[in-house]
């Protein structure tokens, strides 16, 4: 028999794989239970539970010893309450030690016995929970589910007593919480309605509890208790999900429509937009400084955003909670067609400030006051051809939105007034060479080298031969910005193109015009819908007051608040105008009103009808040019 060394036998003791298993048939070592574990929680904590489902299964089955399981059960409780799976969260719950349960265990045992049914067991061990050992989100949690239990049980009033503990705690969820609150009062008796309005009084909840109240009364036919219920509601500042029922309550039960003498504003007053919203919003106050009513009217605000679902509902706000007779706003688009819509479908007067095209036609209680591509395009083919006698046109755009809208408009104007656009050609907005483009409208070919002059010119002989043209039109029309004509108006000369007309869009409207293009803009002619230097009287008083009041230069979107304001103020001023329907007439028939931004009535479809400010570059200056006389078209 062979003997072994000590030396050799404590070798063998020390690489001997433990419980004698070959080496080729080792365990996972201990640190990849953790990183399994590790990696599910993290999963579940960045927020997705469904990734997270399968790596924590695997954990508990495979490492059903670890101490981990334990919190591996517990977020696979969450998950599959958070999936409606109540049953599957109990049975992992139960491999937990059913004694001395750490509070986290016995919400989430109540919390699951609860959404599966079983409302006695679920308020049972929810009730033996101090919530102070919770987080906030757990806590809320418990309320909503005693509530559930407890309305399960058949006491609705104490239910209704956990659902407002857990108002404070959920404010996103505070719609949804009083939804199911009023789902729970319209099926208690009167006794348990007065009971419920005396506990939860100044609260949403009570709100919801006295709307209950009313609409039971007129069930039973109490329509005097019910009417001086809804009368109670309306003037209530209690902001509740359901006051748009409350407002149809009262307008069913009194015969009037719920509405004060009030204007609500639409702004973004929030997100990328904010600082639009907030100009805008500049000038409407400085508007109501200047006209002071006795009563006052108030200019209720509330935040559009720019998410047209925010918007819409907000003007159910204006309408159902402030009770207003008319909207100023939106500002952006989306948001003002959302607002728009609803305004038509509730049959409230909206005067937009947006430029998207369409509002108009939404129906009869929209208005836009807004500088549009449209009116820019009208305005300027009026002052070339009725003004200036030119006939035939150029137009360099570039290859945007903008460009070709306002292309087509503008051919579409100058046609109507029997002038003709006869070059048109167009650039990549991000373009800064534009030999091309020059070339093409004079009728040269780009791509030719620059011709060479035959002959020596004679001086004495061109002094007598008229100048040939260098394009067939009169002017050239280039819808872009400021920054962008710097780059153009040199080139033009460079090119071959000299002594001709330029006319632009309001973009053209900046310091940095004059500044970057120089002499090469001279004489050029351009439209807006404000000019802070204008002439017009109603300009200077908005300017001078603009500047006392806020020390800096209004732009167009505080002129165009101000406008607003001064307008619907002047309409209800009138003691004829005490409804929606007055305003809306009012708003048709006016005529002859001296707005900053040029608005003088609005026309059958609720545009405004403007007098744009025609503008020039002269002597290296801005300046606002006398406009041509006017004809009926538009």
């Amino acid at each position: 028999m062979r003997r072994f060394t000590p030396l050799l036998l404590l070798f063998l003791v020390l690489t001997l794989p433990v419980g004698g298993r070959a080496a080729d048939a080792r365990p996972t070592p201990p640190a990849d239970a953790a990183t399994m574990l590790d990696r599910g929680l993290e999963l579940y904590r960045s927020g997705h539970p469904d990734q997270a489902l399968p790596v924590l299964r695997g954990f508990v089955i495979r490492y059903a010893d670890d101490p981990g399981v334990r919190e591996a059960s517990l977020v696979l409780a969450r998950i599959f309450l958070d999936q409606d799976r109540p049953r599957e969260a109990l049975l992992y719950l139960q491999r937990l030690d059913a004694g001395a349960q750490a509070p986290e265990v016995r919400l989430l045992r109540g919390l699951a016995l609860t959404a599966a049914g079983d409302n006695q067991a679920g308020r049972e061990a929810l009730l033996t929970i101090d919530p102070e050992s919770l987080g906030t989100a757990d806590r809320a949690a418990r309320l909503e589910a005693l509530a559930t239990a407890t309305a399960g049980l058949g006491q609705p009033l104490a239910a209704l007593t956990f659902l407002h503990g857990a108002l404070p705690l959920t404010p996103g969820k505070r719609d949804d919480l009083l939804t199911t609150g009023r789902r729970l009062l319209r099926h208690m008796n009167s006794g348990t309605l007065a009971e419920a309005a005396f506990m939860f009084h100044g609260t949403p909840l009570g709100a919801e509890a006295r709307l209950a109240q009313a609409e039971s009364a007129e069930k039973r036919g109490d329509l005097d208790m019910a009417r001086r219920l809804a009368e109670a509601l309306v003037v209530d500042t209690a902001d509740f999900p359901h006051r748009r029922e409350a407002v149809l309550l009262y307008q069913r039960l009194t015969g009037r429509v719920f509405q004060k003498r009030a204007v609500g504003v639409l702004l973004p007053l929030s997100g990328r937009y904010a600082a639009f919203g907030n100009l805008v919003r500049r000038g409407l106050k400085l508007a109501l400084k200047q006209n002071p009513a006795e009563p006052p009217v108030p200019f209720i605000y509330r935040d559009s955003g720019s998410d047209p679902d925010t918007s819409a509902a907000a003007v159910d706000t204006l309408l159902y909670q402030d009770g207003v007779l008319g909207i100023a706003g939106p500002i952006t688009g989306s948001a003002a067609q959302a607002a728009a819509l609803r305004a038509q479908q509730e049959g409230v007067p909206l005067l937009t400030l947006s430029q998207r095209e369409g509002l108009g036609q939404i129906g009869g209680e929209i208005f836009r006051d807004s500088l549009t591509p449209r009116l820019q395009a009208e305005a300027l083919a009026r002052y070339a051809l009725e003004g200036r006698g030119l006939t035939r046109f150029g137009v360099l755009y570039p290859e945007n939105r903008l460009g070709r809208e306002m292309t087509a408009l503008f051919t579409e104007a100058v046609a109507r007034r029997g002038g003709r656009v006869v070059a048109r050609e167009s650039y990549p907005e991000d373009a800064t060479d534009f030999r091309r483009q020059i070339r093409l409208l004079m009728g040269k070919d780009p791509n030719a080298e620059e011709e060479e002059p035959e002959a020596p010119v004679d001086p004495l002989k061109d002094r007598f031969t008229p100048e040939e043209p260098t394009v067939d039109f009169d002017a050239l029309f280039i819808p872009d910005y400021a920054d962008r004509i710097a780059l153009i108006a040199p080139q033009l000369p460079f090119y071959g193109i000299e002594n001709l007309p330029l006319l632009g869009i309001n973009g053209w409207n900046s310091p940095e015009l004059v500044r970057l293009a120089g002499q090469y803009v001279e004489g050029a002619v351009f439209v807006d819908g404000f000019f802070a230097g204008s002439s017009r009287p109603e300009v200077q008083e908005f300017v001078a007051d603009y500047r006392e009041t806020y020390g800096d230069e209004p732009t167009i979107l505080e002129a165009q608040g101000f406008e607003v304001a001064n307008l619907l103020l002047r309409i209800l001023d009138d003691p004829a105008v005490t409804d929606r329907t007055g305003l809306q007439q009012a708003l048709t028939r006016l005529r002859d009103y001296p707005g900053v931004t040029g608005t003088r009535s609005f026309d059958a479809a609720g545009e405004a009808v403007k007098d744009l400010f025609l503008l020039q570059v002269k002597n290296g200056r801005i300046v606002e040019i006398e406009q041509p006389e006017k004809s009926d078209e538009r």
